[in-house]
């Protein structure tokens, strides 16, 4: 067997296990049609259950956009979400002020993490789709006066909060796909 021969061989091995390793993948759309039927309606079959403080009803809001298309809540509900969210702020960098006696550390910037645990069950058998916890990170500055430090953390907790329901969206859109 001659040196082009044994590269020809070799190319054509290469070749056949190329397309054994391509055979194995699958490339499917998320909202294809999937055994449940199409992803994009059990997305807008989900309801969610009521909000306890602002945060929440701001993931729950953007989560009834996104899951619906801007249709809002179903009326008859094929799946149920109980969505449970906290948010914690936190100063990340301090500066140390010096007047007179008193040393005052102030938080010059923060973070906000805004976490959510769900569990998304079908209505008729109660059965569990998929459960989790996910979080989501906004940083802010702080400002000196009061006022632009509160609105500061609403904003980062409303950014968070957008944030936390698109990565729970995807989440359970993969869910309901499979």
């Amino acid at each position: 067997m001659s040196l082009s021969e044994k590269a020809q061989r070799y190319a054509q091995l290469l070749a056949l296990g190329a397309l054994a390793v391509l055979a194995g993948c699958q490339v499917k759309p998320l909202y294809s049609e999937g055994p449940q039927g199409k992803t994009a309606t059990a997305l807008a079959s989900i309801e969610i259950s009521e909000a306890d403080d602002r945060v929440e009803q701001e993931v729950r809001n953007a989560l009834i956009f996104l899951t619906s298309g801007g249709a809002g809540e179903p009326a008859k509900p094929e799946y149920k979400m109980a969505l449970n969210v906290t948010s914690t702020v936190t100063g990340v960098l301090y500066d140390q002020r010096v007047s007179g006696d008193n040393t005052t550390d102030t938080a010059g910037a923060g973070r906000i993490v805004v976490m959510g645990d769900y569990n998304l069950t079908r209505v008729d058998t109660g059965e569990t789709v998929r459960s989790g916890n996910r979080s989501a990170v906004a940083l802010v500055d702080f400002p000196q006066q009061e006022f632009a430090k509160l609105r500061a953390i609403k904003d980062g907790e409303k950014r968070a909060a957008k944030e936390l329901a698109e990565i729970i969206r995807a989440d359970i859109a993969a869910a309901l796909g499979r």
